[in-house]
């Protein structure tokens, strides 16, 4: 049902970095028997808003006990006008639609909600929006990604390890699903440590609320869309938290979830309607096969457990098909973007979310923030299903067709293991995954990676082997893409997914009782390990050729893959031996890129390479060399 413009208006509850919500006296508007009372516990999503952004459209969710019964009245404001007030399900909430005019001024709206003769006031923020040029800059190939678990990496404010009123009220080290203590402090008091390395960003897992009973440092069961998990620091820390990262040149992508919520979400133990989550007769899971989606021949069965299907029992399906839900969920995400300045989203699960939900969520984000990047878990078996998810080339499928920029290469990650988890591994899986990215509209906005906390640590898949470690961080520094590294992976860390906290461990010396410091002091192969990574990534950095030249590849022969990254001015071969023995290699093979060099230097040993038409690689060994004329 809709009701005249001029009866209705919206309310805010207070979140850490929104404007004060006051009760004020009555307005006119209300009628002059109306009496101003002291303002209940209400909620509204988003907590506050901009004007100027490109869709004048805004959507509210209030909620408080017995709203819906309730009138929302707004006070003359020049630019904005209420275009429809709805009632849901549940009588505990209320979607007020409001239409913010391009030239509206930033101010407090005049808020109120009736009913009967009673009449409570509020006010709601419409703020001015950033245009600091150094917020939300984007990735490019140049930069290099370390992701990271806060929890697991660095406690530096113990003072919010243990929060009152949060389902898991304490920290437990020697437990791998408990709570270990790390923070946003804790990973900025190591920014220097992350620019040594060569990293240009950093990627933490999930930041935002996670206020459940069991497993709730990982982060990816969201219970307030709207709040920093307490454990880790606060809205405005973390509002500070970017903006540090960009003093200091470093860029910050946040990982984010769209298909599901955590069971403890505030939206899931009060619906506002049933069908805001998807629910069968029996808790049932989804079936996590993508091929359903664009499978010619495939059942709508199998379709709908992909899609509606839980991910897990602690993890809600939300229905994105639902209007009301797909806007609540775009409007939060523009909403962190604008209130934080981060540079990037990494979408966890992203197949799982409905497709038509995806393409509406890719292009509002893109038309507010055109420099955002983006780059999603497609975590898929063939290089076709893989870039079905991101731009390409492909026809529309039952309608979808994807506008995500990119998508983490995992068949890149499963070709690297393969090539070097055995004694003499195939190559040839590498080569295809690049042969196959003529498929992407652009493949050098994927990223590529060895690990991550889902997967088994690279250094434990090939053996522990030191060589074969140097060749995959070799071969990942130099591919097409923007490359990510999994924190620990630079000083050996290690282990097996099962169970998946092995591959979790907290980082050496993030935590004051750590016996070992890997950010000041790094022994051994540890240390061999992060000086190999950091020569090659800032060597990466002050050569654009590794990052923006193009590539070009040989087919592998013999054991031995080689290709080149090359523009008009410079060029780099990287040559692997992927075998026990040494390698003499005919370099009259790659003449068309020998053409006008004469000579290379190995850029991390700094060997000389002097008969470029002969080359003898070491077994188990990869050379980065860039050719001198």
């Amino acid at each position: 049902m809709k009701f005249p413009p001029f009866l209705l208006a919206a309310a805010v509850l207070l979140l850490p970095f929104s404007s004060s919500a006051t009760a004020g006296p009555a307005s006119p508007a209300a009628g002059p028997n109306a009496t101003a009372k002291a303002a209940p516990a209400v909620r509204i999503d988003p907590t506050y808003w901009w004007v100027s952004m490109k869709n004048p459209k805004l959507q509210l969710l209030v909620n408080a006990p017995g709203i819906g019964n309730t009138m929302a009245i707004l006070a003359a404001y020049p630019g904005v006008t209420i275009e429809s007030q709805q009632k849901l399900e549940s009588a505990n909430y209320l979607i007020i639609n409001l239409i913010i005019a391009p030239a509206t001024k930033p101010g407090l709206l005049k808020l109120g909600l009736k009913s009967g003769n009673t009449y409570r006031p509020y006010t709601y923020e419409l703020r001015a929006r950033n245009t600091d040029p150094q917020r939300t800059q984007g990735l490019t190939q140049a930069d290099f990604i370390y992701m990271l678990m806060p929890d697991r990496f660095s406690n530096g404010d113990p003072k919010n390890d243990v929060v009152k009123g949060t389902r898991v009220n304490h920290i437990a080290r020697d437990s791998m699903y408990a709570r270990h203590g790390g923070d946003l402090r804790g990973i900025q008091n190591h920014f220097d440590y992350f620019k040594k390395l060569g990293a240009t960003a950093i990627w933490p897992t999930p930041v935002i609320e996670n206020d459940m009973p069991k497993a709730s440092y990982h982060g990816y069961a969201v219970t307030d869309c709207y709040q920093i998990d307490p454990r880790y620091g606060t809205n405005a820390e973390y509002q500070q938290f970017v903006k540090a990262a960009h003093a200091d040149g470093l860029k910050v992508v946040q990982d984010i979830v769209l298909n599901h919520w955590g069971s403890y979400h505030h939206l899931f133990l009060d619906k506002p309607a049933a069908d805001w989550f998807h629910a069968f007769p029996t808790f049932t899971r989804s079936n996590y096969n993508a091929f359903a989606l664009n499978d010619p021949y495939g059942s709508k069965r199998d379709y709908t457990l992909f899609n509606d299907g839980w991910f897990d029992t602690t993890m809600p399906d939300v229905n994105q098909g639902n209007p009301l839900v797909a806007t609540y969920i775009i409007q939060n995400f523009l909403w962190w973007v604008e209130s934080t300045g981060i540079d990037g989203y990494r979408i966890d699960t992203y197949p799982y979310s409905e497709p038509n939900f995806l393409m509406a969520w890719g292009k509002a984000i893109a038309d507010e923030y055109p420099k955002l990047a983006q780059f999603g878990e497609a975590w898929e078996g063939t290089e076709a299903e893989q870039a079905f998810f991101a731009q390409n080339i492909l026809p529309p499928v039952n309608g979808f067709k994807s506008n995500l920029p990119g998508v983490l290469d995992f068949q890149i990650s499963f070709a690297i293991s393969d090539a070097l988890k055995t004694e003499n591994g195939d190559l040839s899986k590498l080569y295809h995954a690049l042969q196959g990215d003529w498929l992407y509209v652009d493949a050098t906005r994927n990223v590529p990676f060895l690990d991550n906390h889902d997967m088994s640590r690279f250094y434990s898949v090939i053996g522990e082997d030191f060589g074969k470690f140097k060749t995959g961080i070799a071969w990942l520094l130099t591919l097409r893409g923007t490359p990510q590294l999994y924190y620990g992976t630079e000083v050996l860390m290690k282990n097996f997914s099962d169970p998946d906290g092995k591959v979790r461990e907290d980082f050496p010396g993030g935590f004051a009782d750590d016996k070992t410091n890997y950010f000041t002091a790094r022994p051994g192969q540890a240390g061999e390990a992060f000086n190999y990574v950091s020569k090659l990534a800032n060597y990466r950095k002050s050569h654009p050729v590794l990052s923006s030249g193009k590539l070009m590849q040989f087919i592998p022969q013999d054991g031995v893959y080689t290709y080149f990254r090359y523009d008009d001015g410079a060029c780099v071969m990287i040559i692997a031996n992927n075998t026990k023995d040494e390698k003499k290699v005919d370099g009259t093979r790659f003449a068309e890129r020998f053409a006008g060099f004469s000579s290379g230097v190995e850029v991390v040993s700094g060997a000389v390479i002097s008969d470029l038409n002969t080359l003898r690689v070491p077994a188990h060994t990869a050379w980065v060399v860039e050719l001198r004329k």
